[in-house]
């Protein structure tokens, strides 16, 4: 059978290409993950060969660690080949030492070989006369007191699903391909307005994918079947594609409304004015400024927020009046006169009370 991407698992330690811990979180994983990804890509290096072959391997630990199926399959394997030894002996011959360690809890011995591995026998379960017919899927069987050969990749390929092994039982069925997780990042009017991506697939293709309308940062979108292909004539797995926003100078989000700070000035909080407000679409709209509008009011332009399911959000205006740093003498004697016509007023009156009655 054609070697399947286990067979390498025994000598790659994919935590340590990654430099984390076998008890990592997912989200440690995805974080040195892109660290590692951000310094070696190719983009990054153009050609240098070891930042090359380093973005590989760091890839396919990624892809390996990054699935919580894969992992545990490789997590697995790398318990069971921990102090393996495999010797070649004269293709099949019972006089081959290898494949002693690995799996001597599992069969209790082993033989030698060539590319194919022996085992002595004698009373195994699971099989007629005590081979390994019953335990690898059959056909091996009348072996009990002689070697049973059997191929590395078939013994391998039970923890892809394919063939029973050790990964939980017997597979009943087909199984699913892994899925395949991705990032992309947006601008916030992109994110606001949906935009297409091209994301690259192990595979080297190209898949472009249409992000919704408003998508959040953090949000996470499936693509289904666009992901692994099953390793047994199953369904494909998914693409799970992760959206990082960035932030925007003026406007900030509020499920789909947009928030923005107004700057005004003093006489137009005080006498009222019709501003120009910008919008997140391109064009100002015009925003009628109430006489005696306070600094930190919230104002309301109904239908120019974020595009939702049941409505257009709003735009929601914070008024910050603007106090001026420096005043010509013009201005100051006016600001002193107003400050004389109005010297019996005392804003902070409520205040003392609250404070003596608390």
């Amino acid at each position: 059978m054609t070697a399947g991407p286990q067979n390498d698992w025994f000598e790659k330690d994919f935590y340590k290409t990654l430099g984390v811990s076998k008890d990592a979180s997912e989200q440690e994983i995805k974080k040195a993950y892109r660290k590692l990804a951000r310094k070696y890509h190719p983009d990054t290096n153009p050609g240098d060969k070891a930042a090359e072959e380093k973005f590989k391997e760091i890839s396919q630990a990624n892809q390996v660690l990054a699935d919580p199926e894969t992992r545990k399959q490789y997590d697995q394997v790398r318990a069971m080949g921990s102090g393996a030894r495999f010797s070649a002996g004269s293709g099949g011959s019972a006089g081959g030492g290898g494949f002693e360690d690995v799996f001597s809890d599992l069969f209790g011995g082993g033989g030698g070989g060539r590319t194919r591995y022996t085992t002595r026998g004698g009373g195994y379960p699971g099989t007629s006369g005590g081979g390994f017919g019953g335990g690898f899927g059959g056909g091996q069987q009348g072996y009990g007191g002689g070697e049973v050969p059997f191929d590395l990749d078939d013994l391998l390929g039970g923890f892809g699903g394919s063939g029973g092994g050790f990964g939980g039982g017997y597979s009943t069925g087909p199984t699913k391909g892994g899925d395949i997780r991705s990032t992309t990042t947006l601008n916030f009017t992109e994110a606001a307005k949906g935009a297409s991506v091209r994301l690259k697939m192990p595979s080297g293709k190209t898949l472009t994918v249409r992000t919704p309308v408003g998508v959040k940062d953090g949000q996470k979108i499936k693509l289904k079947g666009k992901g692994k292909a099953s390793p047994n004539g199953g369904e494909s797995g998914d693409v799970i594609l992760t959206v990082h926003v960035e932030k925007h100078p003026v406007f900030t989000r509020d499920g789909d409304n947009l928030r923005l700070e107004l700057p005004v000035t003093f006489p137009e909080a005080a006498l009222g004015a019709t501003v120009e407000v910008p919008t997140l679409d391109g064009p100002t709209v015009k925003m009628k400024i109430p006489a005696g509008t306070p600094s930190g009011r919230v104002l309301r332009v109904r239908g120019k927020g974020i595009e939702g399911k049941a409505r257009r959000g709003d735009l929601l205006v914070t008024v910050e009046v603007v106090v001026p740093k420096k005043l010509d003498d013009a201005a100051k004697e006016a600001v002193e006169a107003f400050a004389k016509a109005t010297e019996g007023e005392d804003p902070r009156k409520d205040l003392y009370s609250k404070a003596k009655a608390s």
